[in-house]
């Protein structure tokens, strides 16, 4: 069957991770450690992010999920602030992150609307923070379903997020294609029924998605080749970065 939907995972897919959370990571660390750097780094490295190089681990906390879950990782080694306030700062922090597009967004997601698809966002970011990054990069208006962690369909890898976003869109999971750069991503979409597509402008590489993905592409600039090649006719030019 076509895909008639298209949902995205927003870091690491929308956004480029690296240069988008390792800034929020020094803010934070910094902010909660009293900026002592010594302090954060030590916290840092709990989470996964090396404050010294600004990198983060493949295996980082941070990479895919919850801020509520970062904040119970990070609770032990903040007793001094409570679970609840911890969870607040880390989203009025990831709300003021500035976020950098793989690419211009606007133009790719104009051209996919443009061919009949519904688009939709599901992140295991707040809902709250999220529509300010897509508000941000002027792309808020552009999808047609928004989900966090916290909009009542739960987080990825579990599928709740991607069955909402089907029945919002009217179209069997079989005709949605997921698209992120995260197991969580693909975990999440293969066991809601739909098509997973991995990307590589997060942190995991091609081997790690592979096994979960019906196809890898270098960026999201590639899917309406990857569309049209469904469809047995010549790939479009992939939108430049």
């Amino acid at each position: 069957m076509p895909v008639g939907a298209i949902l995205f995972d927003k870091d690491g897919t929308l956004f480029d991770f690296r240069a988008t959370w390792a800034g929020w990571a020094e803010k934070f660390l910094l902010g909660v450690a009293l900026q002592d750097r010594a302090r954060a780094t030590e916290i840092g490295h709990h989470i996964g992010f090396d404050l010294p190089t600004g990198r983060f681990r493949p295996d980082s906390i941070v990479i895919a999920a919850t801020p509520a879950e970062i904040a119970e990782d990070l609770a032990p080694h903040l007793p001094e602030i409570p679970l609840h306030d911890l969870l607040a700062r880390i989203n009025d922090e990831a709300g003021q992150a500035p976020q950098r597009p793989v690419l211009r967004l606007d133009r790719l997601l104009d051209q996919l609307r443009g061919l009949g698809l519904v688009l939709g966002v599901a992140t295991n970011d707040a809902e709250a923070p999220a529509r300010a990054h897509l508000a941000g990069a002027g792309i808020l208006d552009k999808f047609d379903f928004i989900a966090g962690f916290d909009s009542g369909h739960g987080a990825k890898p579990a599928p709740g997020q991607m069955l909402a976003f089907a029945a919002a869109a009217g179209l069997p999971p079989a005709r949605i294609a997921m698209v992120g750069d995260s197991l969580h991503d693909l975990v999440a979409g293969r066991a809601a029924g739909m098509r997973t597509i991995g990307v590589l402008t997060g942190i995991a590489g091609a081997p790690e998605l592979e096994p979960h993905a019906d196809a890898i592409l270098p960026d999201i600039g590639h899917l309406p080749g990857w569309l049209a090649a469904q469809k047995d006719r010549p790939a479009r030019e992939p939108v430049p970065l």
